[in-house]
């Protein structure tokens, strides 16, 4: 689906800059994929996609480094 009009940036391409390069902020998110934020609209979305997908891979979306975050080892 695509999430940015402006850049044509599909949630596919979010997650994929999300496992690759864990971004912190919607403007990393823009830089890994080569672009910059337009009309903004998107931001929203695209912070949600970064929480669903730091959250699948175990990280803390905020960024922090609290326990309670941090990906469980055997």
């Amino acid at each position: 689906m695509i999430v940015c009009s402006c850049n044509v940036l599909s949630d596919k391409a979010v997650r994929s800059a999300c496992a690759s390069s864990a971004p912190r902020t919607t403007g990393q998110v823009y830089g890994c994929l080569g672009c910059s934020a337009q009309c903004g609209r998107c931001a929203r979305t695209i912070r949600k996609i970064m929480n669903e997908a730091l959250g699948a891979a175990g990280a803390c979306p905020s960024g922090c480094a609290c326990a309670a975050h941090a990906p469980q080892r055997d």
